[in-house]
């Protein structure tokens, strides 16, 4: 298949010659700990979930996966002083926080189907502190749309909060730690009875709720609660 999607030149030369000193660097500031990466996947493509409390969290799972990984970014972030240039060199896709159009969602879909692992937060925002919100379905529709399901590599990621950076910047050197568990794929929308909506909420939830295993209880938020009972038969193997 002829590739939709490829990352710009100046991307891929600035993630192969910037990771290895920007991992020196995270690793200076803070005390860092990653299991599970015997978890990643072999063959591509696949999409990384992962948990949003702060800024911290992009780069400790951008900066320290295995390989690089595509991701978006919210259109906001391409205007801040800043944080512009530094999204803009790594091509992340540029997304409407919570509303993202069918336009934006077929480019995600375009970069899986190209082959390529992408990285995304589902919650869409960051919630400043412990405690996942409600995630947005817009993954859900996009893993739908592959012919094949595509597997999903959930990452925890635990310390980032916005106390963490203002220490690391005192040099305390606060602990951040990254969890992947293991890799599973979605039923697809169809299997769910009721409208698509619900099946895309069902599958979305379905994706947090294994990502909230791998969590604190404290960090667990929208997810603490006990599933659905619909859910309960794909979660046996994460669930107490």
């Amino acid at each position: 298949m002829t590739a939709r999607y490829r990352p710009p030149w100046y991307s891929r030369v600035a993630r192969f010659t910037l990771r290895p000193p920007f991992r020196w660097l995270m690793r200076a500031a803070f005390r860092i700990t990653i299991t599970g990466l015997e978890h990643v996947p072999k063959t591509k493509p696949y999409v990384v979930i992962y948990n949003h409390v702060s800024i911290l969290d992009p780069p400790l799972v951008l900066g320290f996966w295995p390989e690089p990984l595509e991701t978006v970014a919210a259109i906001e972030v391409f205007h801040r002083r800043g944080q512009n240039w530094v999204v803009w060199l790594y091509g992340a896709l540029p997304i409407y926080r919570g509303q993202p159009n069918r336009s934006q969602l077929n480019r995600m879909v375009d970069v899986l189907r190209s082959g390529y692992p992408l990285a995304i937060a589902p919650e869409g925002t960051r919630s400043h502190r412990p405690g996942m919100r409600q995630a947005w379905t817009g993954l859900a529709y996009v893993l739908d749309q592959l012919d094949t399901p595509v597997p999903i590599v959930p990452a925890g990621v635990i310390g980032t909060t916005d106390e963490a950076l203002a220490l690391a910047l005192r040099g305390r050197r606060p602990p951040l730690t990254m969890r992947v568990g293991p890799a599973f794929t979605l039923p697809p929308l169809r299997a769910w009875p009721g409208p698509r909506k619900r099946a895309r909420r069902l599958n979305t939830d379905l994706m947090m709720y294994r990502l909230a295993a791998l969590l604190p209880a404290e960090y667990r938020g929208a997810y603490a609660a006990p599933p659905p009972p619909e859910l309960k038969p794909y979660l046996e193997d994460v669930l107490p």
